[in-house]
């Protein structure tokens, strides 16, 4: 579900497709987003996790870790996600980090 004022902010660092400016409003993110998904016929899914102690998703393209979406924490809950796609960042997202107690 995305709010009506929802920004999508996205992330590919020129070595993944993304989108080059901020996409505004439920429809139009919704309609980038499912565009994607179309035109490079892949199966998405996604998996609750928490990022930076924040509630994200793991979206996977066919099988293969293909980004994370969160909130930054900037504003309200929901309101500006970003995409991130860049390979390099996404390496420290595909594996847990254990806690302990100091």
């Amino acid at each position: 579900m995305l709010a009506p004022e929802v920004v999508l902010v996205s992330d590919g660092r020129g070595l993944k497709q993304a989108a080059p400016r901020p996409i505004t409003g439920a429809g139009r993110v919704a309609r980038f987003i499912i565009g994607g998904i179309r035109k490079a016929q892949i199966t998405l899914t996604s998996d609750p996790t928490v990022v930076k102690g924040k509630p994200a998703l793991l979206l996977h393209a066919d099988g293969e870790l293909d980004g994370v979406t969160a909130d930054p924490g900037r504003g309200r809950p929901h309101h500006r996600p970003v995409l991130r796609r860049n390979p390099q960042k996404l390496t420290r997202v595909a594996s847990e980090t254990p806690l302990t107690l100091r």
